[in-house]
């Protein structure tokens, strides 16, 4: 029989009502006793590396549950972690950086209503994650939410309230989970063995802009961060005419050794900063990166992970550019 470890983290599958909303006070032990089936599947041990609203969940709870990964790696044959959805996507998309080519499933899952409620989702996601750590056959760290198992890098929570809460964002789903059973659809390569890593530059941050910003917003941010990524309009660009100014921070920022990304706000497709003249400057004469068909929450843990590896702007294009874990399609050759 399979042995899995489920790590809690908190989040709605664990909350209990309280006078001032929902507070996560369970453990993964005694939310586990609502499912008792999963006696069936697999032997599970709980280890709670944080008991927290996932709102709360910072790049150090992300250090901490890949550290408790790396540390129990070779005792289980997979690993079921309990999240917060409004993070969950996050999260995910950071442990595919700092767990890489993982022969072994890493599922993160949650839900929209507590364990405890009559009307949950919370029970099927969990037997649904058991169901797919246990059967092996789709490694590395995936999200498993409303039967469908999505890449940990392609992830999103594109619904505040319904069950079906997450979409994989310019990738197809892996799989899905039907009566108990996974169905896959794709197959991801197993990597030979897991490279753990072990570090994160916070200082990351992102800019969403908006008709009329003050170049002042990324002024700040610029000198408050290593590492920047603009969500711009469309395909990609920044303000030009009487907001010139954009050009002329990034241009000093790019200078300075700074990394600067341009992703976009639209959901699907990705940028194309070459299309219009308020992107093909910016590629063309700043240097910036752009984040191409990746999510937004891949494309912050990313540059977070590449900058903690090297401050040098060459290597961390390189870096930033290399796959992961099926995060990036459209990229320079």
């Amino acid at each position: 029989m399979k042995q899995i470890l489920m790590i809690g983290t908190g989040g709605t599958i664990a909350s209990e009502m309280t006078e001032a909303g929902l507070v996560p006070g369970m453990s993964g032990a005694e939310f586990l006793q609502y499912i008792p089936s999963v006696e069936k599947l697999c032997q599970v041990d709980c280890l709670q590396v944080c008991n927290i609203d996932s709102t709360n969940m910072t790049p150090s709870h992300w250090l901490a549950i890949a550290q408790a990964v790396e540390t129990h790696y070779e005792t289980y044959d997979g690993f079921v972690i309990c999240h917060g959805t409004d993070t969950l996507a996050y999260t995910a998309a950071a442990l595919s950086y700092l767990i890489q080519d993982s022969p072994k499933p890493i599922v993160l899952t949650g839900s929209q209503k507590p364990i405890h409620m009559d009307i949950t989702d919370s029970k099927t996601n969990l037997l649904d994650s058991f169901t797919v750590a246990c059967d092996g056959r789709l490694p590395g760290v995936t999200v498993v939410f409303g039967g469908a198992v999505i890449l940990g890098t392609r992830a999103r929570k594109t619904y505040s309230k319904s069950f079906g809460a997450f979409s994989s964002i310019n990738y197809p789903v892996l799989g899905v989970v039907q009566e108990g059973r996974l169905v896959p659809y794709i197959l991801p390569p197993a990597g030979p063995a897991p490279r753990f890593f072990h570090a994160l530059n916070q200082r990351v941050s992102l800019v969403k802009l908006i008709p009329g910003l003050s170049p002042a917003y990324l002024a700040f941010a610029l000198a408050e961060s290593d590492g920047v990524l603009v969500e711009s309009f469309g395909v990609g660009g920044v303000p030009a005419g009487d907001q010139g100014q954009f050009y002329d921070l990034i241009r000093q920022a790019v200078d300075q050794g700074k990394i600067v990304v341009v992703t976009t706000q639209v959901q699907n497709e990705g940028s194309d900063l070459a299309v219009y003249n308020v992107g093909h400057r910016l590629k063309r004469d700043l240097g910036v990166l752009e984040s191409y068909d990746m999510t937004i929450e891949a494309a912050v843990a990313k540059l977070m992970w590449a900058l903690a590896q090297t401050r040098d702007s060459r290597a961390v294009a390189a870096l930033f550019y290399t796959p992961v874990a099926q995060d990036i399609l459209s990229r320079p050759e």
